[in-house]
């Protein structure tokens, strides 16, 4: 199975220290976040998690656990984002040149293979101009050639929580998207770098993108190194192909604060879920509550069994 930590918060960027508590204890609970009495129970145990996803903006906390994870016989998948975006957007998000030079240690020490750049969300106003995306991407494709193969770009949609912490934001017309997205993509090239797009549809397959999805079982498959068996999933959203389940984090309680964030409700509601947060819990915020209801999950390795005759050389 695939273990995943960043839909609803950053874990590597503020909770790094109570997920390597659950590793070595060797479980976690997770409330349903639209049930609260609802708790999932699930092992952190290498013969059953085949892979643990990260996707942070901020991956330094983590960079000390790495190679324990490694040894532990957890694979890791990564997804970081760098944006050009200032503290005016990502109020929390650390300098971005720190950010590029823990992508590249977290690259060599990870594996190339499971290292990915997220250029996302993209949206224009009158400081963040199409220039502006296109030079600040060269630079950041410049800094970050040879260290991956691929970035992730999507443009900005308008949730409900996006439009309530971020009103200014407007949706770009599809022109601007054509028009940005070719330039990405011919940039991206030049470093040996493959855009692929994440929700978006297939329009700008034909430039050059990879649109079939971002965290898809094909792509598991080559940063693990060999096939999966992957149940079957029905995608959350109709334009996404990503095989997402088991996410272990929080909504409302990611501190970057970043304008455009989907999974924060408000300002208070994260203080408040920080101020809960314990690294000693088995929970991510708070602990047990009266009235919860815990289930186990079902959990199993989706890595195919060798054969039987090699299973008795091996044993």
């Amino acid at each position: 199975m695939i273990l995943n930590t960043g839909q609803r918060t950053d874990i590597p960027a503020f909770y790094s220290e109570w997920f390597m508590n659950r590793v070595r204890e060797g479980f976690v609970m997770v409330r349903n976040p639209y049930n609260q009495s609802a708790v999932t129970r699930y092992e952190i145990n290498p013969g059953l998690v085949d892979m643990i996803g990260f996707c942070s903006k901020n991956p330094i906390p983590m960079l000390p656990y790495i190679a324990e994870l490694d040894e532990r016989g957890f694979a890791q998948y990564w997804q970081v984002t760098i944006t050009p975006y200032g503290r005016d957007i990502e109020p929390g998000v650390p300098d971005k040149r720190g950010i590029v030079a823990a992508f590249q240690k977290l690259s060599a020490l990870a594996g190339r293979d499971r290292i990915v750049w997220r250029y996302d969300p993209i949206f224009l106003d009158q400081k963040y101009t199409a220039d502006v995306h296109l030079k600040a991407f060269e630079s950041l494709a410049r800094a970050l050639s040879g260290w991956t193969d691929y970035c992730v770009i999507s443009f900005i949609d308008l949730y409900p929580k996006v439009r309530r912490n971020f009103p200014q934001a407007r949706e770009l017309t599809q022109e601007q998207k054509i028009a940005l997205g070719c330039g990405l993509i011919q940039i991206a090239s030049r470093y040996g770098i493959v855009v692929r797009t994440c929700g978006e549809g297939d329009f700008l397959a034909k430039y050059g993108a990879e649109c079939g999805g971002c965290m898809t079982p094909a792509i598991y498959e080559k940063a693990l190194g060999q096939p999966l068996s992957f149940p079957r999933f029905t995608p959350s959203r109709s334009e996404c192909a990503c095989y997402l389940s088991c996410d272990i984090g929080a909504y409302s309680s990611c501190q970057h604060f970043c304008r455009y964030c989907y999974a924060n409700s408000d300002l208070s509601a994260v203080k408040k879920n920080a101020g809960l947060h314990d690294p000693r819990s088995p929970f991510l915020i708070g602990g047990p509550l009266p009235g919860d209801v815990v289930r186990q999950a079902e959990q199993k390795s989706w890595k195919a069994a060798p054969p039987k005759e090699v299973q008795r050389e091996l044993f």
